[in-house]
């Protein structure tokens, strides 16, 4: 086999892997969406199928073979090498485990989601440590195999899967300069605060009709292609689908429109990134999102960096008054843009504002990197929980259903996964602002609802880029600065203390 044959198999396979993969995002979205109750156990074991070809697919012995050829490939370009580079990253770590290791996590994660419903339920830690005791086990083996492969620590091999190239000892100095700000930044935000008049409420009900009529306008407004993706209603917003057909869903609450509206911009914001993605590469691994923080940064820039800018509001206020009929002051730009911009402290990690996200999530990264090092025995998790959250939020949590318990992400097997909400955030705020210095009508053109400016520059920047370029190269070329907690920090002192 030549090596440009070679080269050839592999963009062949995969792109083959790639079709299989959106038929598994189609029946994912219509299994979370609409699908009847009673079809469950059918389409779960569809998913199951299909996931295991996938995996082989994957997997196959003859990639390996190809890889070793296409290498000596002189002909390839800069897109075709970095494919190979992501390839054979794919192939790595999908090759780690051995089958019947992933066959005992899969079980130990679906016995103890089910035990950790009841648990969170009824506030007992107690009742879910003994299943969540196996998947730690099982995921420390995953680490180190992963680990052994990759030449990396367990932890780094578990954050890899998520964030490639990312490491522990890089994300505990970003993490420390903020967990040294936050604490005594929330103090002065609150204060801040409270020295404004009281936010008027906004109050309801809301017909989901106008909501979801707002919604839409406003994912026009930013620059979705529905010729190429819907929103839809699921339990918990998400985005998915398939290449080409990007499915969204939010979830409406009649007596609050404001979370589900910036749901809906937070989800447009993962959607443009995957509308956005090389055509020429779409099905093949260099063509695909860089990283979970990457593709968060690109929701958060547009729910949290551009949608509660006052800017945005006060193109949009006038917008929610007609959609729902509102009159008088709290239906003013102001007053809706306190209502979207407000700081306390609370329990819950998903219903934190953009202040006090970072908390919750340093919390977790600290956690679950000492449990995975053998540094905080499990038995110990709600203690250091409620003391994590006295240091860094000054609240202690009343019990465990708001306390540990109240993630989802350890008992499924997520390990790895919490640092890139919060590394997704520093992203966004740096892009933005690399945006704005880079084309002086990015915030002018929100306020007349104009979004070509910044979504053409992340066009050029991010989406577009797929994975041609490692996660700090990326964003290097597009900031000119590799990631730091300056520029978000700077924002949040802008937004809530009101400092320039």
């Amino acid at each position: 086999m030549t090596a440009a044959s070679a080269y050839a198999s592999l963009t062949s396979h995969f792109a083959r892997a790639s079709a299989l993969s959106n038929a598994i995002g189609i029946l994912q979205w219509d299994s979370d969406t609409m699908m009847p109750k009673g079809s469950v156990g059918t389409r779960a074991d569809s998913l199951a199928l299909l996931r295991v070809n996938h995996h082989a697919m994957i997997t196959d012995p003859r990639i390996g073979d190809w890889l070793d050829s296409a290498r000596h490939d002189d002909g390839l370009g800069t897109w075709e090498l970095a494919n190979i580079r992501e390839i054979h990253r794919i192939y790595t770590v999908e090759t780690a485990l051995p089958g019947d290791l992933v066959e005992a996590s899969s079980k130990a994660v679906s016995a103890c989601e089910m035990t950790w419903r009841q648990a969170k339920q009824d506030a007992n830690f107690a009742a879910l440590l003994p299943t969540l005791q196996e998947v730690l086990r099982l995921q420390r083996e995953i680490g180190a195999a992963k680990g052994e492969k990759l030449g990396l620590s367990a932890y780094d091999a578990l954050l890899n899967d998520y964030e490639p190239g990312a490491r522990a000892h890089r994300i505990d100095a970003l993490f420390a300069d903020l967990a040294a700000f936050l604490p005594g930044f929330t103090d002065a935000a609150i204060a801040h605060q409270s020295r404004l008049p009281a936010v008027a409420p906004l109050e309801g009900p809301f017909a989901v009709e106008a909501q979801r009529g707002l919604g839409l306008a406003m994912m026009r407004v930013l620059g979705f292609d529905f010729e190429r993706g819907r929103l839809d209603v699921s339990a918990h917003p998400f985005c998915g689908g398939a290449d080409n057909d990007v499915r969204i869903t939010t979830h409406y609450d009649e007596a609050d429109f404001a979370r589900a509206f910036m749901g809906v911009m937070h989800e447009t914001g993962h959607a443009l990134y995957e509308q956005g993605r090389p055509q020429a590469y779409l099905h093949q691994p260099v063509g695909q999102a860089r990283s979970m923080s990457v593709h968060e940064s690109q929701s958060l820039l547009m729910e949290m960096q551009a949608c509660r800018s006052r800017e945005f509001i006060t193109f949009a206020a006038p917008k929610m008054r007609e959609a729902f009929g509102g009159s008088g002051p709290a239906w003013e730009a102001e007053a809706i843009l306190r209502h979207y911009t407000q700081v306390k402290r609370g329990f819950i990690r998903i219903e934190a504002d953009e202040a006090t996200y970072p908390a919750h999530i340093i919390l977790r990264y600290r956690l679950e990197k000492a449990m995975i090092g053998g540094d905080l025995a499990l038995a110990d998790l709600p203690g250091a929980w409620n003391d994590g959250m006295q240091e860094l939020l000054g609240i202690t949590p009343p019990n465990d259903r708001v306390g540990c318990l109240q993630d989802i992400h350890w008992p499924s097997g997520g390990w790895g996964y919490f640092p890139t909400y919060t590394l997704g955030a520093m992203t966004a705020a740096q892009l933005f602002d690399a945006a704005k210095r880079a084309d002086g009508d990015v915030l002018p053109g929100i306020a007349r609802g104009d979004f070509g400016p910044v979504v053409r520059w992340l066009r050029s920047n991010i989406h577009e880029q797929g994975s041609l370029h490692e996660t700090d190269d990326l964003l290097t070329r597009a900031t000119g600065r590799p990631l730091d907690a300056s520029v978000f920090i700077t924002h949040l002192r802008r937004r809530y203390l009101g400092e320039e």
